[in-house]
């Protein structure tokens, strides 16, 4: 018997919600389940889209956005498929927290999962072989979560033959981010666009906004990004916002990632958004438990643009303060 199954049916025309079963056994409730919410729009045919967020529960702009989507959108809207997943890693979404409660696993660090695994890992399975199964394209909604700020980025493997890069262009090129970065032949096979690749996607993961809030600019963005996004591939119909910038493609190097060596209260001298140069002086960790003590001084090691910055003043020794991006200089048509 299966640990894990949906009161969705993915082949249904229609709109219909419901809830994919996760069995979880526990005193309170012998025979309970874990219920990670699913919404499945379909009308005709036209692409399958899937559409992901929570799949770090501390990350809330996603979250937020694909509820909206359940909310605004109705089977005549569409031309296609559109499956909404706004809590992927439910327990860890409910909790607040970046990995599961349940089992102290990362989602996103996960993939393809096991049928017969932790309960993240199930759900991973699920997602991968499920969820995704025909998907013409996936996008996993991520923000900077509790500690972390991000300016709008998405980003993408381009590993692919030539027609699969097409594709995965335009959808970045309609989606139109501040900023995209990209991969070569990294190895992430563990991330949910790999999966996603596995079936034959074009997957995008996006990062926007965090500290623990929802960004409502950023919100409001990336859901008229979607829009035109669903537009340029013939999901959606209705009238959208015109693009107004083109995205920037970025890539981050080694060393472009800032990292604590000491324990204090993390003061940054520079912003989102901001070009550093290599040897400038970034921020100040503060010492208050040693009152003769001066701040240490954080410097960059080399040039770039502030994606991301860490969003609280605690900080200990290998957390991570800022990420910088360059100009993309490979090859992407």
């Amino acid at each position: 018997m299966s640990l894990i199954s949906s009161e969705v049916d993915f082949n249904a025309q229609g709109k219909h919600s419901g809830y994919i079963r996760l069995a979880h056994s526990v005193s309170r409730s012998a025979y309970g389940w874990l219920p990670v919410p699913v919404v499945s729009i379909k009308r005709g045919k036209g692409p399958k889209i899937v559409v992901m967020a929570g799949n770090h529960g501390d990350e809330y702009e996603g979250q937020v956005i694909v509820q909206t989507l359940i909310n605004t959108l109705e089977a005549d809207d569409i031309e296609g498929q559109l499956i909404l997943l706004p809590m992927a890693n439910f327990p860890a979404a409910q909790a607040g927290m970046r990995t599961s409660p349940l089992d102290q696993v990362n989602m996103n660090r996960t993939f393809p999962g096991d049928p017969q695994g932790s309960t993240t890992q199930v759900m991973a399975h699920f997602i991968e072989t499920v969820v995704l199964l025909g998907a013409d394209y996936f996008i996993d909604i991520h923000s900077g979560g509790q500690s972390l700020e991000y300016l709008p980025l998405a980003m993408a493997n381009i590993e692919g033959d030539d027609a699969h890069q097409q594709r995965l262009k335009g959808m970045l090129d309609s989606l139109a981010l501040t900023y995209t970065m990209l991969f070569g032949d990294d190895d992430q096979s563990w991330f949910s666009a790999a999966g996603a690749y596995r079936q034959g996607a074009c997957a995008v993961t996006v990062e926007l906004g965090g500290g623990g809030r929802v960004n409502s600019k950023y919100r409001a963005m990336f859901q008229s990004a979607l829009l035109r996004f669903f537009s340029a591939v013939k999901l959606y119909s209705n009238p959208v916002e015109e693009m107004t910038q083109a995205t920037q493609y970025v890539e981050s190097r080694r060393g472009q990632q800032v990292f604590s060596y000491v324990n204090g209260l993390f003061e940054p001298l520079v912003s989102l958004g901001d070009s550093v140069e290599e040897g400038q002086l970034l921020a100040y960790i503060h010492h208050p438990e040693t009152p003769l003590s001066k701040a240490t001084e954080i410097f960059s090691s080399c040039a770039g643009s502030v994606i991301c910055q860490r969003a609280m003043a605690p900080t200990q020794r290998g957390d991570c303060l800022f990420e910088l991006v360059s100009p993309y200089d490979g090859q992407f048509l």
